[in-house]
C-alpha cells in the first residue's frame, strides 16, 4: 500500500524551468570616428520660377583607429527625421505641419578598407528635383539626419 501512494504523489509533481541567455561581444580591433560633428547641407534661395534640380555637397571627416593596421567601415544614413520609407528623405515645412520637401541623399564613400590613423573624407550630396519645389508652399523646410560609422 505505501508504494502505490508514494508512485501516485511522483506522478503529481510539477516541474520547475528557468531559462539563461548566454551573449557575447567580440570587440572590433578599429574603432571609427567622426571628427566632423555637425554639418550642414543647405539648398537655400530655391528658385520655383525656374525651378532647375538643384544639388548641394558637404564634407565630413573621419578616422579610424585601433590595434589593427587597416580598418573596414560602414557608413549609412537613417533617411532623416521624416522619411516616407527607405531612401524616402522629406524636410518638414517649419510653420505648417504635415507639409514635406522631398530630396535625395547619397553618401561616397559608403565603404572602404583604409589604413588607421589617417584622416579620411566622406561627401554627403543632395539633391531637390524642381518639380518637387515648384509648386510648394513657400518657407523653410529642414530635416536632421543621422549617419552612423561601424566599427
Amino acid at each position: 500500500l505505501l508504494f502505490i501512494l508514494f508512485t501516485a504523489l511522483a506522478g503529481s509533481c510539477l516541474a520547475a524551468s528557468s531559462t539563461v541567455n548566454v551573449s557575447a561581444v567580440i570587440q572590433s580591433k578599429s574603432i571609427c570616428k567622426f571628427k566632423t560633428k555637425s554639418a550642414v547641407l543647405d539648398f537655400s534661395g530655391l528658385d520655383p520660377v525656374a525651378a532647375p534640380d538643384v544639388t548641394r555637397q558637404t564634407i565630413l571627416s573621419f578616422v579610424c583607429d585601433g590595434s589593427a593596421v587597416q580598418a573596414t567601415y560602414l557608413i549609412t544614413d537613417d533617411d532623416g527625421l521624416n522619411e516616407s520609407g527607405p531612401n524616402g528623405n522629406r524636410m518638414l515645412h517649419d510653420s505648417v505641419s504635415a507639409v514635406y520637401l522631398p530630396y535625395s541623399l547619397s553618401l561616397n564613400p559608403t565603404s572602404a578598407t583604409i589604413p588607421k590613423g589617417i584622416l579620411q573624407t566622406l561627401t554627403v550630396t543632395g539633391t531637390v528635383l524642381g518639380n518637387d519645389y515648384r509648386n510648394a508652399l513657400v518657407g523653410t523646410y529642414t530635416d536632421t539626419v543621422t549617419l552612423t560609422i561601424t566599427p
